[in-house]
């Protein structure tokens, strides 16, 4: 075996222990006797208790948007996608992604490059499926992509801090209310004729 086919099967090990049995609370010893192994393989193959939990973090994050972009990305999906985020199977996952978000804007060691990538693949991919649903240019689509994952994350952590699962969904519910009245908007003013739309009132939503 490999040096990488190593490291793989031992990251697969960890993300199995975070999704089912959780690895946020275990030290590095604590963590390789879960997983079957030495905390001096993790260590050679992570470099610290972080650099696994924070890799644990991007594989999940990785997997999570193969499933989103398998399923599809369109509004009539976003309320089974929501019930897929808000599952209490993803909690602890999504509780070791916040916790690693946190030390890393501390700037703790072992978390180097994980801000990279804790936002803009999501916008990267959610950004060109938002422009061909809702009819929007690309920058308009990527500030609706960050918007999309801002909100959800929120929504994530206050259920995290609450599990209030039946208020929070309500919250997303009037979250997806405002950008259909928005895409719906934007289409109506689209279909306007010409000089009807250059004559259209000063509050009237502004075409992307």
């Amino acid at each position: 075996m490999t040096a990488s086919q190593a490291r793989e099967r031992l990251l697969a090990a960890a993300v199995e222990q975070a999704m089912h049995g959780g690895i946020a609370d275990l030290s590095l010893r604590e963590l390789a006797a879960a997983m079957g192994t030495s905390h001096r393989m993790l260590l050679y193959h992570f470099g610290s208790r972080e650099g696994l939990l924070t890799a644990v973090a991007q594989a999940v994050e990785e997997a999570q948007r193969a499933a989103v972009s398998e399923w599809g990305i369109t509004s009539a999906n976003s309320r089974r996608l929501w019930q897929h985020f808000s599952d209490p199977q993803l909690w602890p996952a999504e509780r070791l992604f916040f916790e690693l978000y946190a030390h890393a804007l501390l700037g703790r060691p072992g978390t180097e490059g994980f801000l990279d990538h804790a936002i803009e693949p999501w916008v990267a991919m959610l950004a060109p499926a938002i422009a061909r649903e809702a009819g929007l240019d690309d920058e308009t689509a990527r500030a609706e992509a960050r918007l999309a994952v801002a909100v959800t994350r929120g929504l994530l952590l206050d259920l995290l801090a609450t599990g209030d699962r039946v208020a929070v969904t309500e919250a997303f519910e009037r979250y997806l209310r405002h950008t259909d009245h928005y895409a719906g908007t934007v289409s109506a003013i689209r279909n306007l004729p010409v000089q009807r739309r250059e004559n259209e009132s000063p509050s009237a939503p502004p075409l992307p």
